[in-house]
């Protein structure tokens, strides 16, 4: 869906809201409202960067008996879950009825970056801190205005666009590739906008755009866009993809033989599952995120397999994760009043499994931006504040 389309849904939404600030009512339970889908084209990103993390910190935290809230004491955390079935005017609709009817304690931001823009309204509307771990946009410093209550921890679309230009022009000055790419972006918020953002930047770095294309979200034929991008004869292949077409291309670009020596895909890259499918035909493929491999993040994953039963992905499932402990923190210093907490985070920086994180501009300033598959692990090569960057090194083959 374009983002004129999420904006209005969003403009709509804020018009009918009643505002609805201070505290939460009391309760033995925290209730935590999460929205995402778990059906449609986006279901599969959620089912592993999503749900899980939620899942996991309700079952970490009630093992050890809640939460000490500040003034009430151990309360336990329970999950009120809904599927928007990768809709937004559904995702409104959840988030809605989680403040108004279900009168959640919080709301999980949902997952992807168009759905959060479409219920910034809503989380502002009625004082609720919106973590929007899975939005990537140019809008930050419009949004962060707008919207006080909005949080941002994975950065801004042109930052994503520049490290894989930077990435290219790296091994461009090396003599390893030339300035031919082929681009390919999904139809929706994320895609468009991230490719209205690398147009520019991969002409001010001199790459040539021989293919330019752009696909509906829920392509399920995506052998058409491999083979145009293939007979542009690119030495570098970007893709600003979801999930699905994440895989979907791989899968097309491993049987059309498309031999880039730089394949760039976005969302799923990082994902365990990617690598499994493909095995050695995954290594050396780029992707968007990434993370540095600590001893914090080896233990979390593993928790999270324990606990869940899914394989947490390599970019933004540690940053769910940090949410949860810098949420907890909060709630347990200040209480339940989300005026509070958000400015209880406003105020200082948080130590978690991703380092500090620092939210007082409502914007975290480091995050990851580039990734590579590199010998069975995603490794961080490229990042904004990141350290501890892995060499980036050329696709030979599938």
């Amino acid at each position: 869906m374009q983002k004129r389309t999420f904006l209005q849904l969003a403009t709509g939404t804020a018009l009918a809201l009643i505002v609805g600030f201070g505290p939460a009512e009391a309760a033995e339970e925290i209730k935590i409202g999460v929205v995402g889908p778990k059906t449609g084209p986006l279901a599969g990103g959620a089912a592993v960067t999503h749900f899980p993390n939620f899942k996991l910190w309700a079952h970490e935290v009630n093992a050890r008996g809640g939460l000490n809230v500040k003034g009430k004491g151990k309360m336990k955390i329970k999950l009120i879950e809904y599927d928007d079935r990768t809709n937004p005017g559904e995702t409104i609709k959840a988030v809605n009825r989680l403040a108004t009817q279900d009168k959640a304690d919080f709301i999980m931001a949902p997952y992807g970056t168009g759905f959060n823009l479409a219920t910034a309204p809503i989380y502002a509307k009625y004082g609720y801190p919106q973590f929007a771990v899975a939005a990537v946009t140019d809008k930050i410093n419009e949004l962060i205005k707008r919207f006080p209550t909005i949080f941002f921890f994975i950065g801004d679309t042109t930052s994503y666009a520049r490290s894989v230009a930077e990435v290219m022009d790296k091994l461009r000055k090396n003599g390893k590739i030339n300035s031919r790419v082929s681009m390919v972006n999904v139809g929706d918020t994320f895609g468009i906008e991230l490719a209205n953002a690398a147009r520019p930047v991969f002409k001010k770095f001199g790459f040539n755009i021989v293919y330019d294309k752009s696909y509906p979200l829920g392509t399920q034929d995506l052998a058409p866009v491999i083979k145009a991008a293939k007979a542009a004869k690119p030495d570098s292949f970007v893709a600003w993809s979801y999930p699905p077409d994440s895989f979907g291309l791989a899968k097309q670009a491993k049987i059309e033989g498309l031999n880039v020596k730089v394949y760039y895909s976005a969302v799923a890259t990082a994902f365990p599952a990617f690598g499994k499918v493909y095995g050695k035909s995954a290594e050396n493929i780029l992707g968007a995120g990434g993370v540095l491999n600590t001893p914090a993040v080896k233990k979390y994953m593993k928790a999270h397999k324990q606990v869940t039963g899914v394989d947490a992905d390599f970019w933004g499932s540690p940053v769910y994760y940090a949410v949860t402990q810098l949420l907890s923190e909060s709630i347990e210093a200040v209480g339940l009043d989300r005026r509070a907490v958000t400015k209880y985070i406003k105020s200082r920086t948080f130590d978690t499994i991703i380092g500090k994180v620092d939210l007082r501009k409502q914007n975290h300033p480091v995050f990851w931006t580039v990734g590579q598959w590199q010998n069975g692990v995603f490794e961080g090569v490229k990042g904004v504040g990141t350290t501890g960057e892995k060499s980036v090194k050329l696709k030979t083959g599938w």
